[in-house]
């Protein structure tokens, strides 16, 4: 429809004007939302015309309308990507010409959109040649100089942006084409473009200082320090001593040398020596700095700080601040480096601050505290201390601790404002410090550190703290988890001055907790309440690291501290820890509950009592004080002997019980209480065994226990703190004096639930009953599913028995429940743990009844739900109906996971030969239950992905000659769910899937190279009723991981793993392989690439003496030879 480039003739005018009509037509039509669908056809039909260059043109040179003009741009832009490839030269040459003269006709257009979609087309010009040849780059950017600069600015920001691999347009380029002109740019020419953007700005500098109003050279200015600014963030390689074999074949090119600051980020810049001249001289800091300096002029006008010039100048100069490498070490000599000339941006702290609140712009003052991320990032504590010395009678970190108070006033203060600047400030601040105490070496610096404290009060930072969350914690805002990673870098703050801090945080509790009891009943307690409440969930980070799923040590920092301390319990950390617990036993209390201790102050009790007990509470001796050169301390012996069981521990440990029976008990309906209570307190105290021998002889752990087994409170909680109390109560056993002991006590204890369950499974009116759900089954399944996942070998025998009581009444709630998907989802999930904690430890006999009421259980399970998911449901109840299926069937296959273990781990005393169960067929058989009901959509679920593909993967690599023998149906559902595997983006799913391609493809080899029939017919290939021949499995993979690695982007990560699955499948399929790679070598139009391709193919299983054997050392040789090999050939083979 729109064809040629070049501006129509007569003949065409009613064309081109009826296509511009229509265009505009259809955006008036989209802005008024009338009839949309018809006008984003007709929109679309320009975009997707082939060749619309001249209908484009028309509409650019003649629309009135704006949006029309944009959509022209964004077709242009469109069709030179799509068609570039098969464009004349002519018509390449034509079409930057036009754009060129377009953005330099319209340089003072206000079309911002328009202009940046045809500057784009305008830097395409580099993919005119195959190679950058540097006088031809180098006339071109000059020839634009002596145009219009401003054009010339905004084109090379797009050109910039085209040379790197990760922004450029997808061309069909070759990826090494792309790196070779990110090299030539930024070997040869980015320097210059820089140099000669400053000089651009400089150039119109004076004019723009010496007007009295806003003039056209601001764009000029404007326009290069974006250039510059780009320039910088540019991910410097080459300067670095880069290489051919550093260009990355395998992703997509995206930077990798962002600061890993976690809330903000922070490019570091390193350019290399060779810019030392352009970015440190006094000329070009100077100039930047005096051109900013606008700011004092144009303040009365009220708009300098958000203006375009101004964030251009202010972004730059932050981002010399992060200059690192040679360029920084050389920046210590330079006599007025960026990093001091932003200190009229954030100092005085509190006189900006008030001006902010005033009216004023906070975005100087957030790029202010950016600037000090950067430096922070580059320097080390002493370094970025000693910045401000020189010209100020304290240091940077002096500064940052009153720049940290000031920001947390404010950000009380506007506590119900969440766009205020401080927000922002106080994440950045943060970073700051998170940065500096994280290469802290603790010399000279810890002073400035202990500022933070006295220099700014700390309670509103702690405040700042808990008081505030993002818009994702609004569900959980009286959840003390969400704030634990800015309480963490608060914590990591204090910990560097834990002697000023410790101490501090002591005094400023005692005082509220004193204001509480003197201000009781009189005066409204809620604003000391809060602060109560902040100080327990800061001094618990302080004190204590989290611990999850490893041993608490108690931090260093408060080991190699308070050395002089002698007496136990005049220890700094003592003192404190002891101030709390009183304060935490005062809410057994009922009065003092009833005016205090709120569910949302018992929350910080509970949490900080499970994060401190596990640290401090009964300390086994080396094992919870760290390093061995600290355990020579007098305060490592005050902290270990304070809190042990023959001083305060077992008198403190019962408080904690007590404590926790009352959250329980007396804070009904409080879920986020109870499941701290439950989850994190109780279950701290059983992870250590040398306090269970001690929980089990308290009055107060036998009333828990009581409760849990009759009183009918318990019954209420929610079914998380109903499975873990029961989990934790049965771990306890492990205190009791023998192994019966612990048997024994298990038993005692779930014998009501087991019971009442049988009862209610035998009930002859079972069918009638299952109407609604009962409260009672429900409550005895989470609290059988929690000592389940207790099981441990002192208490397997009893929790074994418990099983086998219920496993009939299991499967009959299973058939009676059937339409019931929470019941249905609680029993499966107690057979997964029951099963996965009972599997290695059982006797042949009992295994083979186990894997029975296995079986069993998944019959009854898919005869009730094959097809039960109906496409004819709504989207919503359609999605519902797949997330049960989803956890449903993540439960089946962790159970088949589980009864694989038995054949790898087996405490059992049967012998191998005694063994009557054959565990790999059991499960397969399982699987061919379960997989009709595994949906490729379903599969998108990523946890019930992850489960399948575990399974999946050991089943072939643990028993490869099982899968040969299913039938062809199930055979090639496994292997269709492998290849859509392939083709996710999880590593970890990859990598199995590769796994299980590995031990496929390698079994079928050495079986058939032993004379046997491997996979037989399913590595045959077979032809059809209609006479078409399909593929064998083998060879349908070969091909697939061939195109995975030669075309698709992954992680080098994979490539070993994919040469230990392609090796053996070349070898299966050599001729196929050959084929294959001939027809590769037929496609490459260009000669080079041809012969690369012939060469890199026959070293890749010739070189290395790599030999047809499928032993350790040929895979290793074959992982070498495929990493060199794509290296070599993606470069030209991958396109973009």
């Amino acid at each position: 429809m729109f064809n040629g480039i070049a501006g129509g003739g007569a003949e065409d005018l009613p064309q081109l004007q009826s296509t511009m009509r229509a265009i505009e037509l259809a955006c008036s039509y989209i802005q008024i939302n009338t009839n949309p669908a018809a006008a984003e056809a007709t929109i679309l039909s320009l975009h997707q015309s082939p060749q619309p260059y001249k209908a484009c043109r028309f509409i650019l040179e003649n629309s009135q309308v704006a949006s029309a003009r944009f959509q022209a741009a964004a077709a242009i832009k469109e069709a030179a990507i799509r068609e570039w490839s098969f464009l004349s030269t002519e018509d390449k040459g034509g079409l930057i010409s036009f754009c060129l003269g377009y953005v330099i006709q319209h340089a003072n257009s206000s079309d911002a959109y328009v202009f940046s979609k045809v500057s784009s087309v305008a830097a395409f010009h580099r993919y005119s040649f195959s190679r950058i040849l540097g006088n031809d780059l180098f006339r071109i950017f000059f020839f634009w100089r002596y145009m219009y600069t401003i054009c010339m600015l905004i084109v090379s920001v797009s050109q910039v942006s085209e040379f790197s691999p990760s922004t450029s347009s997808a061309m069909s380029l070759p990826r090494e084409f792309h790196e070779n002109c990110r090299k030539s740019l930024e070997q040869n020419y980015l320097k210059t473009f820089y140099s000669w953007a400053q000089d651009a700005a400089l150039s119109v500098t004076n004019k723009i200082v010496e007007s009295n109003s806003d003039v056209p050279e601001v764009k000029v200015c404007n326009a290069a320090l974006r250039l510059m600014h780009q320039i910088l963030n540019w991910e410097f390689r080459y300067s670095k001593g880069g290489t051919k074999g550093s260009i990355n074949v395998f992703s997509d090119g995206m930077r990798s040398d962002t600061a890993s600051s976690r809330k903000t980020e922070c490019v570091i810049v390193q350019p290399g020596a060779s810019w030392c001249d352009v970015l440190l001289s006094s000329s070009h800091v100077g100039w930047l700095i005096n051109l900013y300096s606008l700011r004092q002029k144009f303040a009365f006008e009220g708009y300098w700080l958000d203006c375009p010039v101004a964030v251009s100048a202010r972004k730059l100069i932050v981002q010399l601040c992060s200059l690192a490498g040679e360029t920084m070490h050389r920046s210590r000599a330079a006599s007025a480096p960026p990093s001091v000339r932003v200190l009229p941006w954030i100092d005085p702290p509190d006189v900006i601050s008030k001006e902010i609140e005033e009216g004023r712009s906070g975005s100087e003052m957030i790029d202010g505290c950016r600037a000090l991320l950067s430096i922070a990032t580059v320097t080390i504590p002493v370094v970025f201390d000693r910045l401000l010395r020189s010209i100020r009678p304290f240091g940077t970190l002096t500064l940052l601790s009153l720049l940290m108070g000031e920001v947390v006033k404010v950000l009380l203060a506007n506590s119900n404002d969440k766009e205020t600047w401080s927000y922002e400030a106080r994440d950045i601040l943060l970073d700051t410090w998170t940065t500096l105490l994280a290469s802290m070496d603790g010399s000279g610096v810890l002073f400035s550190f202990s500022n933070l404290f006295t220099n700014c009060n700390f309670t509103p930072i702690v405040a700042s703290a808990s008081a505030t969350t993002d818009e994702d914690d609004a569900d959980c805002l009286a959840s003390v988890s969400a704030m634990d990673e800015r309480l963490g870098s608060y914590a990591l703050i204090a910990r560097a001055a834990v002697d000023a801090t410790v101490p501090f945080l002591t005094k400023l509790f005692s005082d509220r907790v004193a204001r509480l009891h003197q201000g009781r009943g009189t005066v409204d307690p809620t604003d000391t309440l809060e602060e109560v409440y902040s100080l327990l969930l800061i001094i618990g980070h302080v004190l204590a690291d989290e611990g999850e799923g490893e041993t608490a040590l108690v931090p260093d920092a408060l080991q190699t501290h308070f050395v002089d301390v002698v007496e136990a319990g005049n220890h700094p950390v003592v003192l404190l820890s002891s101030s709390i617990v009183k304060f935490a036993e005062q809410c057994l209390d009922a009065n003092m509950r009833s005016s205090i201790f709120s569910p949302r102050l018992m929350e910080a009790v509970i949490w900080f009592l499970a994060r401190w007990s596990f640290t401090y509470l009964m300390l086994v001796e080396d094992c919870n004080l760290g390093s061995n050169q600290l355990q020579s301390l007098p305060s490592r012996a005050c902290l270990f002997t304070f809190f042990n069981e023959h001083n305060q521990g077992k008198f403190v440990l019962d408080i904690i019980v007590r404590i926790s029976l009352t959250s329980l008990m007396s804070y009904p309906g409080e879920k986020d209480l109870q499941e701290l209570t439950c989850h994190q307190l109780l279950h701290a105290l059983v992870r250590r065994r040398n306090i269970c021998f001690h929980l089990l002889s308290l009055d107060s752990w036998r009333n828990l226990a009581n409760a849990f087994a009759n009183d009918k409170s318990l019954f209420l909680l929610n079914g998380v703190s109903q499975r873990s109390l029961a989990q934790t109560l049965v771990l306890s056993a492990y205190g009791m004096q023998s192994s019966d002991a612990s048997n024994q006590y298990v038993k005692d204890l779930m014998a009501h639930m087991t019971s009442s369950l049988v009862d209610l499974a035998n009930n002859s009116d079972l069918k009638n009953l299952a109407q609604q759900p009962d409260i009672i089954m429900l409550l005895c399944i989470r609290e059988l599913r929690g000592a389940a996942s207790a099981t441990e070998p002192r208490t397997q025998r009893a929790i074994y028995e418990m099983g086998l009581s219920v496993m009939n009444p299991v499967l009959r709630l299973l058939e009676v429940y059937k339409h019931e998907s929470a019941v249905i989802y609680l029993l499966l999930k107690f057979v997964v743990d029951w099963v996965d904690g009972q599997i290695s430890y059982l006797e042949a006999h009992e295994t083979a009844g186990v894997v029975n009421f296995c079986m069993s259980l998944l019959q009854i399970y898919s005869s009730h739900n094959i097809g039960k998911i109906s496409l004819s449901l709504s989207s919503t109840l359609l999605n519902e109906a797949k997330t049960e299926k989803y956890k449903d069937l993540r439960a089946l296959l962790q159970l088949l996971s589980h009864l694989c273990s038995k054949d790898m781990v087996d405490f059992s005393s049967d012998s191998i030969e005694t063994q009557s169960t054959n565990i790999s067929q059991v499960v397969f058989f399982g699987l061919h239950i379960i997989t009709p009901l595994i949906t490729l959509e379903l599969l998108k679920y990523p946890k019930l992905c992850f489960d399948y593909f575990s399974l999946i993967s050991h089943m072939l690599e643990v028993y490869p000659e099982t899968l040969a023998q299913l039938n062809s149906d199930a055979f090639n559902h496994v292997l269709t769910t492998v290849d859509f595997g392939l083709h996710q983006q999880d590593v970890d799913i990859v990598t199995m899937c590769l796994r299980a391609l590995k031990a496929l493809a390698s079994y079928h080899y050495k079986e058939t190279k032993a004379g046997n029939t491997g996979l037989g017919s399913h590595a045959a290939g077979q032809t059809d009723p209609n006479g078409v021949f399909h593929e064998g499995i083998l060879s349908r993979f070969l091909r697939t991981l061939l195109q995975f690695l030669l075309f698709e982007d992954y992680s080098t990560d994979l490539v070993s793993t994919a040469a230990d699955a392609l090796f053996p499948l070349i070898l299966c399929e050599p001729n196929l392989y050959q084929g294959l790679g001939n027809e590769l070598i037929e496609k490459q139009g260009n000669p080079n690439f041809k012969t690369r391709l012939a060469n890199a193919l026959q070293v890749l299983t010739t070189s290395n003496q790599l030999s047809s054997s499928l032993d350790r050392l040929n895979y290793q040789r074959f992982r070498k030879n495929l990493n060199n090999f794509l290296i070599e050939v993606r470069g030209f083979l991958k396109t973009k």
